[in-house]
């Protein structure tokens, strides 16, 4: 039923979003679920997931993505290895003596610094999951596939860019000439109005490479929109929710992959727990940009300097500094139209 409705979109002369999906991919929530509803969803077409290296490392995410996409039966959407290193150099080495220098915010969190590489991708999915992949990674470095998928789609890409920013920001330099045929970018990152969580100052994404989100953020794109903790914060995420998302999705092969993940498992030692959405989110308002109820038009910038307040995301009400560019801030969302999305069996194939 979904494919003839695409492909009565498509006859009907009805324009897709497609989609690059750049993330440090977890299971389930968010990574996970924003993946697959991005997949799913009528009128977009996922043209391929690329991992980065920051709440998971490259290989590892790759597993998980490929994993959740063949239980979806989406075998055909490339995923592809990225950058496995922020581009301070250094910096996963000098990590213990950073966060002893500088602290840390209500969140101690240091994605994969904070734990060894795990290597081979088919290593890691064999042994996390017990079997091989039935399908394997696009073979090209996910700098190139963005490079090139980009260029084949002139006009027409909205890059999608739930973890750190590294693989944009490297394919940026290497070929600035895509800047003008991107579409829009959408960051789910930064703190603005709001505290951090990883520092007191730094939302997670933009501090795992801050001199990455600098650059992407600064890039001439035609229309730049975040998602950062500003609005996240006001999307809890509780044990009632996890509950009824799982009785969504039934006998889904879904369901043990996401009770094993972060927040299934964080809800099974904590019931009473309050966590939050955040990169589903930037799914949600490609899907349908109803769900947004707020959202303030200023330039941003990061500070790249190595200091107390490394990666705080900035937002200036008044006059920005030279080279800082606009971007739409997100400062509100309907969490009920939201709730219905996330919960509807049209976006979830193995749940049907």
């Amino acid at each position: 039923m979904l494919f003839a409705l695409l492909l009565q979109l498509g006859a009907a002369g009805v324009s897709m979003d497609k989609i690059i999906l750049d993330t440090d991919m977890i299971e389930g929530f968010d990574d996970g679920v924003a993946m697959v509803l991005l997949s799913n969803a009528p009128g977009v077409k996922l043209l391929g997931v690329a991992t980065v290296t920051g709440n998971t490392w490259s290989a590892e995410g790759a597993a998980y993505a490929v994993r959740q996409l063949e239980i979806e039966g989406h075998k055909n959407i490339p995923v592809v290895q990225g950058t496995n290193r922020p581009l301070r150099e250094g910096r996963m080495e000098n990590f213990a003596e950073e966060r002893k220098n500088f602290g840390a915010g209500t969140d101690d969190w240091a994605g994969a610094f904070g734990y060894p590489d795990p290597g081979d991708w088919q290593k890691f999915f064999k042994e996390h999951y017990g079997k091989k992949p039935s399908f394997k990674t696009d073979k090209r470095n996910a700098v190139d596939f963005i490079i090139d998928t980009i260029k084949a789609n002139p006009g027409e890409v909205v890059f999608v860019e739930i973890g750190p920013a590294t693989n944009l920001a490297l394919a940026v330099q290497k070929a600035p000439e895509i800047i003008p045929l991107v579409k829009k970018v959408i960051y789910m990152g930064g703190a603005f109005f709001v505290p951090g969580n990883v520092t007191p100052s730094s939302e997670f994404n933009f501090w795992f490479d801050p001199e990455a989100a600098k650059i992407c953020l600064r890039s001439p794109f035609k229309e730049q929109v975040i998602i950062s903790l500003d609005v996240c914060g006001k999307v809890p995420f509780r044990k009632a929710d996890y509950d009824a998302f799982i009785n969504m999705l039934g006998k889904s092969a879904l369901v043990p992959v996401f009770n094993r993940g972060y927040q299934g498992s964080s809800f099974a030692k904590d019931p009473a727990r309050v966590s939050y959405i955040w990169d589903i989110l930037t799914a949600a308002v490609i899907i349908d940009p109803s769900v947004i109820k707020g959202r303030e038009k200023l330039p941003v910038d990061i500070n790249d300097q190595f200091g107390l307040s490394y990666g705080q995301s900035m937002a200036y009400r008044t006059r920005g500094p030279a080279g800082a560019r606009t971007a739409d801030i997100i400062t509100d969302i309907d969490t009920d139209k939201f709730w219905k999305m996330v919960l509807d069996k049209k976006y979830w194939n193995s749940a049907k």
